[in-house]
């Protein structure tokens, strides 16, 4: 299976709850809005704020917010600030060295399409899409639930 790490799917959350807010939040604020824990809060902000997404604010009023919109930052960026280059296999992963059968390989011509098709995709979505209510506005309401393998009759 494909997926990104449990770490990654936290910074994404915590980085929505940044856009949802008006100005910072302290590491506790957004441990107890997104109900991760303090430390792990802690240690992804300093990741995310290394790789420029997020702005750390040192003093009584610090805490934490995003480095630029929501609208400018994009998933791919969060999702390579936490896991590294999108790919697929190592051969079709920028900057990886190539493997001992890449000249002979037959599958090779095709990782590079599925690769840049999905990095695509997630430069394509963009943090406000996935937190596009800001404080104050009302929630959306919960989706009905989806039920599977049952038939309508």
């Amino acid at each position: 299976m494909i997926r990104m790490s449990r770490l990654t799917d936290y910074a994404i959350v915590l980085l929505a709850h940044l856009a949802r807010s008006e100005g910072t939040l302290t590491a506790q604020e957004l441990s107890a809005r997104s109900r991760i824990p303090q430390p792990t809060v802690s240690k992804l902000a300093k990741a995310l704020s290394r790789a420029g997404l997020v702005l750390s604010t040192r003093g009584r009023r610090g805490g934490y917010g995003l480095a630029r919109s929501a609208e400018a930052i994009n998933v791919a960026e969060i999702v390579e600030a936490l896991e590294g280059p999108i790919g697929f296999t190592d051969c079709s992963t920028p900057g990886q060295p190539a493997c001992g059968i890449e000249h002979v390989c037959p599958a090779k011509a095709n990782w590079d399409p599925v690769t840049r098709a999905v990095h695509g995709a997630l430069a394509n979505l963009s943090l406000a899409a996935l937190a596009p209510y800001r404080a104050g506005t009302p929630q959306p309401p919960e989706p009905p639930p989806v039920r599977l393998g049952v038939n309508a009759t």
